[in-house]
């Protein structure tokens, strides 16, 4: 079974949309694009290279590919497009889009299900970068087995958001963490169960 892993960059509201540059999505007038930028440090780095330095694959939404696929294959390979680039990247899309960006395939038919049958087949660890509207689609479907999630010290106070309203209940276990110098909190979840509620009466 293949692991599918969700990393996300957040703002402390949890907003998730166009962290690298303006520009990069402005959908319903976004006006924070690169909000993340300042913040990057060594650490933010490092966290970044374990995640992308051993193989895997993409599993993304339409709006990321784009974005993605207009960048990183004319990008160099010491801004990290190498891992990018050699991944397949598999494609959730309601359309059927034409994928330019190599080894790139659409999910056919229902993408849970698509989704859970790359999680059966062989090959690398399943990576959702961004993809926001996918990700409540695998959470539905119980297909994350870890959150990535690096949490910067900003608020936007408006913009997409991974844990948006429909989101189902579901507690987490967080299995590692830390804080950068820039004071990015950089943590790893496995999903938990549903929500345990208690009192203090």
């Amino acid at each position: 079974m293949r692991k599918l892993v969700v990393s996300t960059f957040l703002t402390l509201d949890g907003v998730m949309q166009a962290p690298g540059g303006p520009g990069e999505d402005d959908d319903n007038g976004f006006a924070h694009g690169g909000w993340m930028v300042n913040y990057w440090d060594d650490q933010v780095g490092a966290a970044m290279e374990d995640l992308m330095g051993k193989p895997f694959d993409l599993v993304l939404g339409r709006r990321t590919y784009d974005i993605f696929a207009a960048y990183w294959p004319h990008a160099s390979a010491e801004e990290g497009a190498e891992p990018l680039n050699r991944a397949t990247k598999y494609v959730a899309s309601r359309g059927r889009p034409t994928l330019g960006w190599d080894r790139s395939e659409l999910i056919e038919g229902d993408v849970a299900e698509g989704v859970a049958a790359l999680k059966k087949a062989d090959g690398p660890e399943l990576q959702v970068h961004g993809s926001g509207n996918l990700v409540q689609t695998l959470l539905r479907h119980d297909l994350v087995d870890e959150f990535r999630l690096l949490v910067f010290p900003v608020v936007l106070g408006s913009g997409k958001r991974l844990f948006a309203d429909g989101t189902v209940p579901a507690g987490l276990r967080l299995v590692h963490g830390t804080v950068s110098p820039n004071g990015v909190i950089i943590g790893r979840y496995e999903p938990a169960g549903p929500v345990a509620t208690g009192s203090f009466g």
